[in-house]
């Protein structure tokens, strides 16, 4: 259907485009309950958001919160291309850890520049809920909260007022083939990359808000991610509906594993379990064995990754997995 409308021949700048782009943020904030207040864009990949937050939005004292690699990951991207330019500039760089089971050591938070989290872990499967953020936000009210919510957005419901620019690849949680993340700022973050008026990079946050301003983009973009986004939010159930369903279907699975499965679960704090990413314990000389079983049935697990590679295997709890599927997947895993 996209094919045959015309609009993968368009130019970028094309009134064609422009219409589809319009119509698409209009759907995008409806469906994901975005504030009228704050802004959406789409970039390459979450990556490279960030790659905007460092360059485009850190000011002042900046943590980096996280408990698994790509918390780690983000932070480290940021000490290897920025380490010297943020030193010159007098900043203080922080990397705050906590374990798997704990909570957001909101306290060692204190700061009135940036603090950079990670909503999900795609790693271990842990999650920061929405009192956490909240709270987070009600004891730094005048820092800047970046949140990488790419596991979790369009799964769940976001406390959008708890951050200031939320971005998510769409290979997860929103059903689509990579190549595409969203970008969603709030009004004091546009106020933060303008008082640092950083446009010496291609995806500098000004250079991508004034394209997006005039229903652009400062690149030629993946249309056709563009047009599956478009249809996407045209036709899924309300956030409110697909959050509810996710959780308990989370919560089911959970149940499942402890209680009809030899298997544990990674996380053992409730509080902190992810309801689209489930991570599942097991030997590492069973990986194999169970990889395998459930390869005879057609069934792909996700294997574990980073420091969790050998020792567990993740399952993922996204709208676009049926429930039947899921069932299919416990009579296998039993």
């Amino acid at each position: 259907e996209i094919y045959d409308s015309g609009i993968l021949s368009k130019y970028h700048r094309s009134d064609a485009f422009m219409r589809l782009w319009t119509d698409t943020e209009a759907k995008l904030k409806t469906s994901l309950n975005v504030p009228d207040e704050y802004e959406v864009y789409v970039t390459s990949s979450a990556t490279e958001c960030w790659e905007i937050v460092n360059q485009s939005l850190i000011s002042g004292n900046t943590s980096y919160a996280y408990n698994g690699s790509f918390g780690k990951k983000w932070a480290n991207y940021y000490a290897t291309n920025n380490k010297l330019l943020f030193n010159q500039k007098g900043l203080r760089i922080t990397e705050r850890t906590f374990g798997i089971d704990e909570e957001l050591p909101i306290s060692s938070l204190q700061n009135e520049g940036t603090i950079c989290l990670t909503h999900n872990e795609t790693s271990n499967g842990t999650f920061l809920g929405d009192t956490c953020l909240l709270e987070l936000r009600k004891q730094n009210p005048n820092a800047l909260i970046a949140i990488d919510a790419t596991s979790s957005m369009a799964g769940v419901s976001l406390p959008w007022q708890s951050g200031d620019a939320w971005f998510a690849s769409v290979q997860k949680c929103f059903g689509l083939p990579s190549g595409l993340a969203v970008l969603i700022v709030s009004q004091r973050a546009i106020k933060r990359a303008e008082a640092l008026n950083d446009k010496a990079h291609y995806n500098s946050l000004l250079n991508i808000r004034a394209n997006f301003l005039k229903n652009q983009t400062p690149y030629t973009p993946n249309i056709l991610g563009i047009a599956l986004l478009n249809k996407r939010v045209e036709f899924v159930e309300k956030m409110e509906v697909i959050d509810a369903k996710i959780r308990h279907r989370a919560n089911d699975f959970y149940n499942f594993i402890e209680t009809q499965t030899a298997f544990d679960l990674l996380i053992k704090n409730e509080s902190v379990r992810s309801p689209t990413v489930i991570t599942i314990k097991v030997e590492p000389a069973e990986i194999q064995r169970v990889t395998d079983r459930l390869k005879v049935a057609e069934i792909e697990i996700g294997k574990g990754y980073g420091e969790w590679k050998e020792s567990t295997f993740r399952v993922a709890n996204f709208p676009a997995i049926t429930d039947a599927e899921f069932e299919y997947l416990k009579k296998n895993l039993r």
